[in-house]
């Protein structure tokens, strides 16, 4: 009896919570997780971009959103609100925390004190060595999908590689 694989196919999303293509693209990621639920493990990388003056803060709350346990939903409803962003900064990251049932003062606490600032500076990093440019950005299987100028297409071909990566592992 052959031994399967049964960890999750990883697909890194590199995201940047200020860019109204990233909340687009949420429609896929929701379709992606309800066809593969935990076989598809779905990681929010940072890529905060120069224009978004915002987007650096957002991403080092939504890593202490991370830490508290709500990190895809925080991300997902500061998205939801990208023009608002632009508007009020630090004050709407703390806000959405606080809807969301976090510790507010902690999100405000960790933007000032930096804690997740290497996290953010590290994907940033990651991103900008393998090809990155813009988001959103997919990665899977080694294979680097740009979706900052068009995501026609993109879900089927991450659904594509996710299929036979894990056909690979189950070893059919």
């Amino acid at each position: 009896m052959s031994e399967t694989n049964t960890a999750p196919v990883v697909l890194d999303v590199w995201c940047e919570l200020q860019c109204t293509d990233c909340r687009t693209a949420l429609d896929d990621l929701r379709a992606l997780r309800a066809r593969y639920g935990d076989r598809l493990d779905v990681r929010l990388r940072h890529f905060p971009l120069e224009k978004h003056k915002h987007s650096y803060a957002a991403a080092q709350a939504a890593e202490e959103a991370a830490e508290q346990g709500q990190g895809w939903p925080y991300a997902e409803a500061v998205l939801a609100r990208a023009e608002e962003l632009a508007e009020r900064g630090e004050k709407l990251l703390a806000e959405v925390a606080g809807g969301l049932g976090l510790d507010a003062e902690e999100v405000d606490t960790a933007l000032v004190d930096g804690r997740h600032m290497l996290i953010v500076d590290a994907d940033q990093a990651e991103g900008k060595a393998i090809g990155v440019t813009g988001t959103p950005t997919y990665v899977i299987g080694g294979e680097l999908l740009d979706g900052s100028k068009n995501q026609d297409g993109l879900r089927e071909r991450i659904e594509e590689i996710a299929d036979r990566l894990l056909a690979e592992r189950s070893g059919s």
